[in-house]
């Protein structure tokens, strides 16, 4: 893999999504070949980008310039660790997402689904203009195409509640980033004199706390993406959208996006150390406390799957504020980690609830009872992602709260430590009751007043798995989730290299 030049293998990681979102259209009358290019296309992105692993490893930073618009703001792209870390798990997890869409869109006759295709390698190819951008203003633009290109994935259904939750979808993303995130870039420009991704940070030493601490309100809340409460609204609305729009909203793109998006102001734009020196940062562990329990209260009050796993997310990605926000390099090693780690587990989870949906249509956790003898391999790679998402061994969710637990006991940051135990309690409160009552609660049967409806919806109590890309897909991302915690050098060295500049 090393005989082939980065440069020409970063461009293609840029390129491939688009090139398939440009061919699928034409195959729309003939659905095997329409899929067949969303998985060739999958399978091609995720070989060239883990094709520039080794080579980050060796020191390699390759660079791409397209076009300056002044001095200081150009278009371009470079490859950092960080940025390595966020394109491998998106990629990766585009090749499971795209077998998964194949069973879930025929399986439950979605309409749209050539756009449905579309959208989606846009959306990566997005992701991967994002996660290689060498500075504010090229990230600033595949961040707001993001948004747009999985706007039409929200509001698929085009049903009343779907449009609806596209527009609040687009209001809170496209307003946070216009209102708060693009003034950010701007003061950026003007007090550094340039927007480049440096590691150590490019603002001046100097500069006033509370100028600091203004310009990284403007960061967190900007990056609306990262859901911190209260601009987290647009993330729960989203579930109507089908379960691999969930899946890419949830692991592979977006919210990954957002969090990435803060770990990497905070670490190459701020600088931890500038940070956690100026005191600027001080407001930052109590906002993303405050959604981290908040977000797992709500969870527990929610009976549809999907809305209770969208709260879980709002919840877990701010572990990964939390974990920037203790301007330590341990804290930045766990925030990269779980990354990566709630990535595999959050997708395997929403794939379950996928599953249950399109066998079962089953969409309330009070109608599980007794599902898991049904559906061993759903419920079984549900109960792995749930043991994650609580953070035990031996699951990906482990090592990226053990480095925050550390970075917290480093600097005996008690609240954090608090926090993180707190949580983790509500989050088995919340995850483990659904496994036990799909293993051990007796079946329900379908109450007479349902009969009618479960009729025509198709759902019946002697149905069993999914069709097998749905079970193939969820099976993969479950082991995935073991085999990070017993393989996790390629999210740890990464993350070294980005603490070491």
């Amino acid at each position: 893999m090393t005989s082939f030049a980065p440069e020409p293998l970063l461009l293609a990681a840029l390129l491939i999504p688009f090139i398939a979102a440009a061919l699928i259209p034409l195959f729309w009358r003939t659905p095997n070949l329409r899929e067949s290019v969303t998985l060739i296309a999958a399978v091609a992105l995720a070989a060239t980008v883990w094709s520039l692993y080794p080579h980050v490893l060796n020191g390699a930073r390759p660079e791409i310039h397209g076009f300056s618009v002044a001095r200081g703001l150009d278009f371009a792209f470079r490859i950092e660790p960080l940025g390595l870390l966020f394109g491998l798990v998106a990629s990766t997890l585009w090749v499971v997402n795209s077998i998964y869409s194949i069973g879930y869109m025929r399986g439950n006759n979605e309409p749209r689904q050539t756009q449905f295709y579309v959208c989606f390698a846009i959306a990566l190819g997005a992701t991967m203009g994002l996660a290689f951008a060498k500075n504010l203003f090229t990230l600033f633009i595949f961040y707001e195409l993001l948004t747009l290109s999985t706007y039409p994935l929200v509001a698929h259904k085009a049903t009343p509640e779907a449009y609806k939750a596209g527009r609040v979808y687009l209001m809170m993303l496209i307003g946070s980033s216009m209102v708060l995130l693009l003034p950010g870039i701007i003061a950026t420009w003007a007090y550094a004199g340039t927007l480049d991704f440096r590691p150590g940070g490019i603002l001046p030493k100097d500069m006033s706390p509370v100028l600091m601490g203004g310009l990284l309100f403007l960061f967190i809340f900007g990056i609306g993406k990262a859901a911190l409460m209260p601009g987290h609204f647009w993330l729960p609305a989203a579930m109507v959208a089908p379960t691999p729009v969930s899946a890419l909203l949830h692991a592979v793109a977006v919210v990954k996006a957002g969090v990435f998006t803060v770990l990497k102001v905070i670490v190459y734009i701020f600088g931890i150390e500038t940070l956690s020196v100026s005191g600027a940062g001080a407001w930052l562990p109590w906002a993303a406390a405050f959604t981290v329990i908040a977000a797992s209260l709500v969870a527990l009050r929610q009976d549809n799957l999907k809305k209770r796993l969208a709260f879980s997310t709002v919840s877990q990605l701010a572990y990964i504020v939390l974990a920037a926000a203790i301007l330590t390099p341990i804290s930045a090693i766990g925030a990269a980690m779980h990354i990566a780690g709630h990535a595999v587990a959050k997708i395997t989870l929403f794939f379950a609830a996928g599953s249950i949906y399109t066998a079962a249509h089953k969409t309330e956790i009070s109608e599980l009872n007794g599902i898991g003898w049904k559906m061993p391999w759903t419920m079984g790679a549900f109960a792995i992602g749930s043991l994650a998402m609580i953070g035990l061994p031996p699951t990906s969710g482990f090592f990226g709260k053990w480095f925050m637990l550390s970075a917290a006991a480093e600097t005996t940051d008690w609240m954090v430590i608090t926090v993180l135990v707190l949580s983790t309690v509500l989050n088995a409160c919340y995850f483990l009751p659904i496994v036990v009552r799909a293993f051990f609660a007796p079946a329900d049967k379908v109450p007479a007043a349902h009969a009618v409806g479960a009729q025509y919806s198709g759902a019946h109590e002697d149905h069993g798995e999914a069709p097998w890309p749905i079970v193939l897909a969820l099976s993969v991302t479950a082991a995935l989730t073991i085999l990070l915690f017993f393989f996790p050098s390629m999210p740890f060295n990464l993350a070294q290299l980005m603490v070491a500049g």
